[in-house]
């Protein structure tokens, strides 16, 4: 395989690794609440549905009711109980209200202070997500200087590590867009 060719997969594999970074920020960035109902409150919650761990969505209707309530009908009456213990055991932050046919989440307002936690907690992801992206800048770069000792050229080494550099510039940027609509939305009252 040409070196040419190496450098090429290098830096899509780094691209490729960086973009997974980004949907992984932007995933953990859904979790973090806002004040406002969203159905991906409960992804990922799980309830025992006869025996079988299974999703919160696949045993009932999770719906926005209004910008601060959201209501979970479950497609079988006797699933209220396990749905609601696994909404106060994920401590989420959010009570449920069982009203015997569906359950409400009411999602409280923010206090200043709170917003404000919930801001340093989305700059926490958003750092963890830098980190991660420079690791994968360092190790695009080291393979780059492997194949150099191995006799590639350095003109063509150091276009590539500009390149590296650039990819990684990028997605840094778009980390801090991330945050920066986050922001906005926990402190917008």
């Amino acid at each position: 395989m040409s070196d040419e060719l190496n450098i090429d997969v290098i830096i899509d594999q780094a691209q490729e690794a960086m973009e997974k970074a980004i949907n992984h920020l932007e995933a953990e960035l859904i979790k973090v609440r806002a004040g406002k109902a969203n159905p991906n409150l409960v992804d990922g919650l799980v309830v025992d549905y006869y025996g079988t761990p299974t999703l919160i969505s696949q045993v009932g209707n999770v719906t926005v009711a209004d910008a601060r309530t959201l209501s979970i009908q479950p497609w079988e009456r006797n699933m209220l109980q396990p749905i609601e213990r696994a909404i106060i055991n994920a401590n989420i932050g959010v009570t449920p209200q069982n009203d015997g046919v569906i359950i409400r989440l009411f999602m409280p307002p923010l206090t200043e202070e709170r917003r404000k936690e919930l801001v340093k907690r989305a700059q926490g992801e958003g750092e963890h997500s830098k980190v991660a992206i420079r690791n994968i800048r360092r190790d695009a770069i080291e393979k780059i200087k492997k194949l150099q000792k191995n006799g590639l050229s350095e003109d063509v080494s150091k276009d590539a590590e500009k390149n590296v550099q650039d990819t990684t510039d990028k997605f840094i940027a778009l980390v801090e867009k991330h945050l920066a609509a986050k922001e906005k939305e926990i402190m917008t009252v």
